[in-house]
Formats: C-alpha cells, sequence, structure tokens
C-alpha cells in the first residue's frame, strides 16, 4: 500500500512525498558515510537543502497549467511566428558552448527544479527537469535508495539527461540515462500535457531521447530506483599494453557482478580498470573518503596505483564514489588550475573547487572561447566495444589527449535516434577525451571530422552537448531520424521547434 508520509531523516522532516512501508522495507539511511570534514557537496546541512526540494504535487501542477496556457498557448496567439526553447541561459547548461538560439527563438521559462515524488514500492521516483543530480543523490543516498545509472557532475539536470544523455559506470548493466527513465511528461506544441510510457505514447517516449527538446517541453520524469548500500568496494587494476587494456576492460564488462566499471588510459598503452560493488560494511584501514577537500584528485589518485604497477581495494562511500570526478571536473581543472593538486592548495584552498561550470561560460570572453575552441577538446565518442582498440588508436592519431575516460554501457535494440545496428543488445563503451591535444597538426575542424567519420564508420554515435562539425546528411547517418521525423510532423513541431541538428551544430553554438 502507499500512503503520503514525510520523509524522517536525522537532520529534519522533508515535505510530504509518496512512499511504500508496508511491501517494500525501506533500507537504512546512509548517514553512517557522511563524515563531519566532507566538503561542502556532501554536508549534511547541504544534503538537507537539496532533499528537501520535494514539493507538494499541486506546485508542478500549476507550473505545468501555466507553461501551458500563458506561454506555450500564448505563443500560438501570438502568430507563432519564431521558435520556441526553454528560457534557461545557455551559460547555466553543462556545455562548454552556449547556443546562438538563444537570442533569436522565443524563450519559455521552465522553472521545474524539485523533486516531487519517491515511491518505494513502484521503485521510482519523479522529479522535474531541472532537478539536478546533486539534489537527487541527497536525497535517494540519505533514504537508502540511488539511480541505477547516477552521471558524474552534480549539476546535471534530469532535463539535459533525458533530452541529451547519460552516462556512469553502471551503465554496463542498465544502460544510458534514458533506459532507467520510465516515463516522460510534456507540453506540446499546440499546449496539450502529454504523458508517455512504453505502452502509452509509446513511439513518443522512444523519439523523446537524444532530441534536445525539440518534440515538446520535458515538465517531469518518472526514473527508476534501486536500494542502495552505504559504500562502494572499489578494486583498481594497472593494465599495461593496449591489447591487454582493451581485452581486460571487455572482460570487466562483462561481467554482471561488478555493480560499477570504469577505465582510465593514460597513454597508448598504460590504464587503470577499476572494478566496483556496493557494499553494506567497510574495512575500517581500506576507507578512503574521496570527498574530502584536501585529497588528491580522483584521476591522480588512481594513477597512483599504475605508477606503482599495484593493484589495490579501497571503500568510498557511496554519494563520494558517484561523485568521485566533480572536484577537478573529471581532469579538466588542471588546465584551469595547474597547481590545484598541491597538497598546499588542497589543504588552504580546496574546499572552493570546482568553480560552477557555469561561472566559467559566464565570464569567458571572445579570446579565451576562440582559444579553446581551437586547442582545447572535450568530446564523448560512444562506439561498440569490439571496435575500443581501433577507437583509442583513432583518438591518439587525431588528438593525442589523455587521460581518456572509458565507460561501458548497454545498448538495447529500439526505435529511437540511437540504438544497435542490429535487433540484439550490444556492448557500448564511452570513450570520452578531455584536455588540450598533442598532436603537432591538429586543427579543430579537421581533427575532428576524422574522428566523427571514424564513429559513423562503425555505427557509433557522438554525445550531442560537444562541438559537432558534421553536415546535416552526415548527421542523420549517423543517427536514426526515421521515428523522430514522423513525430514532427504529426506533433506539428516543425513550425514550433528548430530541427535537433539545427540546435546542436556548430553554427549554432558559440
Amino acid at each position: 500500500m502507499s500512503t503520503s508520509t514525510p520523509f524522517l531523516h536525522s537532520s529534519g522532516i522533508f515535505s510530504a512525498a509518496r512512499t511504500s512501508w508496508s511491501k517494500t522495507p525501506q533500507p537504512p539511511l546512509l548517514d553512517a558515510s557522511i563524515h563531519p570534514q566532507e566538503c561542502h557537496q556532501d554536508s549534511s546541512l547541504d544534503q538537507w537543502k537539496e532533499a528537501s526540494s520535494i514539493t507538494p504535487l499541486g506546485s508542478n501542477q500549476q507550473r505545468v497549467e501555466s507553461i501551458q496556457a500563458q506561454r506555450v498557448r500564448g505563443w500560438r496567439k501570438e502568430g507563432g511566428k519564431d521558435f520556441m526553447c526553454t528560457g534557461r541561459p545557455g551559460w547555466l547548461t553543462v556545455s562548454l558552448r552556449v547556443g546562438k538560439y538563444k537570442t533569436t527563438h522565443r524563450n519559455i521559462a521552465i522553472n521545474m527544479m524539485d523533486i516531487l515524488e519517491v515511491d518505494t514500492e513502484k521503485q521510482v521516483v519523479r522529479v522535474e527537469p531541472l532537478a539536478n543530480m546533486g539534489q537527487v543523490t541527497a536525497l535517494l543516498t540519505s533514504i537508502g535508495w540511488t539511480l541505477p545509472v547516477l552521471p558524474e557532475l552534480d549539476d546535471l539536470t534530469v532535463g539535459g539527461l533525458v533530452m541529451g544523455t547519460g552516462i556512469e559506470s553502471s551503465s554496463h548493466i542498465h544502460g544510458l540515462f534514458q533506459h532507467i527513465c520510465v516515463a516522460y511528461e510534456l507540453v506540446l506544441a499546440d499546449g496539450s500535457f502529454v504523458r508517455c510510457t512504453e505502452e502509452e505514447n509509446s513511439d513518443l517516449f522512444h523519439a523523446v531521447p537524444w532530441s534536445c527538446g525539440t518534440l515538446g517541453f520535458l515538465v517531469a520524469a518518472e526514473v527508476k530506483i534501486v536500494p542502495a548500500k552505504a559504500w562502494v568496494k572499489l578494486r583498481y587494476e594497472p593494465v599495461r599494453g593496449l591489447d591487454n587494456i582493451c581485452r581486460r576492460f571487455a572482460e570487466a564488462s562483462r561481467d554482471k557482478r561488478n555493480t560499477f566499471v570504469e577505465g582510465i588510459q593514460y597513454t597508448l598503452d598504460s590504464a587503470v580498470v577499476m572494478t566496483g560493488s556496493m557494499s553494506e560494511h567497510a574495512e575500517p584501514d581500506k576507507i578512503n573518503r574521496i570527498g574530502l577537500h584536501y585529497k588528491p584528485w580522483f584521476f591522480k589518485h588512481v594513477e597512483g596505483y599504475l605508477m606503482g604497477d599495484q593493484a589495490g581495494v579501497e571503500y568510498i562511500p557511496l554519494r563520494q564514489y558517484y561523485h568521485r570526478h566533480t572536484r577537478s571536473i573529471f581532469w579538466e581543472l588542471q588546465d584551469i588550475i595547474p597547481f590545484g593538486n598541491h597538497l598546499v592548495f588542497r589543504w588552504l584552498l580546496g574546499w572552493m573547487v570546482p568553480p560552477k561550470i557555469s561561472l566559467l561560460k559566464l565570464t569567458q570572453g571572445e579570446t579565451i572561447r576562440r582559444l579553446y575552441e581551437q586547442h582545447h577538446v572535450v568530446q564523448d565518442m560512444l562506439v561498440p566495444m569490439k571496435r575500443l582498440r581501433s577507437a583509442i588508436t583513432r583518438f591518439h592519431q587525431d588528438i593525442e589527449v589523455y587521460p581518456l575516460w572509458l565507460c561501458p554501457f548497454l545498448l538495447p535494440p529500439g526505435r529511437g535516434m540511437v540504438h544497435p545496428k542490429g535487433e540484439e543488445e550490444e556492448l557500448y563503451v564511452d570513450v570520452g577525451a578531455y584536455g588540450e591535444p598533442k598532436v603537432k597538426d591538429f586543427e579543430a575542424t579537421a581533427s575532428t571530422r576524422r574522428l566523427e567519420k571514424f564513429v559513423r564508420d562503425v555505427h557509433g554515435f557522438q554525445m550531442l552537448y560537444a562541438d559537432i562539425y558534421m553536415d546535416r546528411d552526415e548527421f542523420w547517418e549517423m543517427f536514426d531520424g526515421q521515428l523522430y521525423h514522423k513525430l514532427r510532423q504529426e506533433l506539428d513541431c516543425e513550425d514550433a521547434f528548430p530541427e535537433v541538428y539545427d540546435k546542436i551544430c556548430k553554427a549554432a553554438r558559440h
């Protein structure tokens, strides 16, 4: 039986939300993993602030009605001359670029950033599109639950992860973020409200992911949750030799006993493969609270196992594991604050990092922006696991950026924009490159286009937050647009929203 009950927590009582007590016992609270010296994003006070964003359902309904009546239908009454887009400023998004279309399209304010309800019987959480991963982890881990796929950075929003995509080290089991979503609620181009699931409005349910807000405005999503444990038991395994790296990484990714799998490749022939599982208890002498402000950046800590050529095991608090790359923005912060991992800096000022990506974008001048564009790479390319060796070799030849992030994910068959070539699920890997290219002949457009062609040729995909230099035909060669274009016509989107390519291509961003 589901009842509306306040959440009880050591730091207070949260607003009403749906919980299920009788059929699904509530897992234990995870407060034992919170340390009094943890950095600000993991403090109990911050957890309380973030978790208390649960809002009565009426507030969500009122905001949806406002979007329908005052904004979308108002746009239609005025003639609907311009395309619509969300009113969220471009500098607030977790991407290095700002969309030019924000200045020419009709901005529709979607100020919806709350967690609406947690149903532990159905094992789903219902959230608004601007709720971010920091909020979600603060609430769910405090009551013994978590998302099966919880993308890394605190500021990533549910809306961005639905309309774009999201991945984590548990994706080799659960797939991308879209694959743990069970329902989307949208306001369409005519102002109508629709809910879509696998069974209800199924075509729209499959077409929404990767559509970047060009089929409607997301106003809520229902996402699966699973019971959580207090700790992650993480195993570090240094591997040398490209063939050995690819073989060991593929073996770990196919082993479903591993809850988490991740690789960091430091050179063409050296990497550390990490495998993890949740644990209720930790061996005291192996605990590493990596979220403490004075701790080394995670990728530098991992590199220590490679330098020592020695495997190891640690226990990390669950929420700190989820956000292990947040403090150093993976390894981007070493280019912004070169001394940021120095022991003195970490002890005295480590609590101040990371700077908000939105702040960096807001204060970035045109000259710095052009320098970043020509001398810096931020790309995530998704390729079949069987092509991992050739992908790493191609990255090395075209850009030579290290470290590389390796994250496996299961891609099930489907009919949306992203699915395997055949009718069976396939194991893919996200190859993430973030940093300064070391190849002598690097040229942003030409080098990225060579990577894009390689990814198309192996039936891979490029994450849409990054700089995309493909032309329209090349883009739709990479992505399956059949269902997407069909729904664009059926839902009268063609005069209301730009096509997805026109929102994400290089010409549309600066």
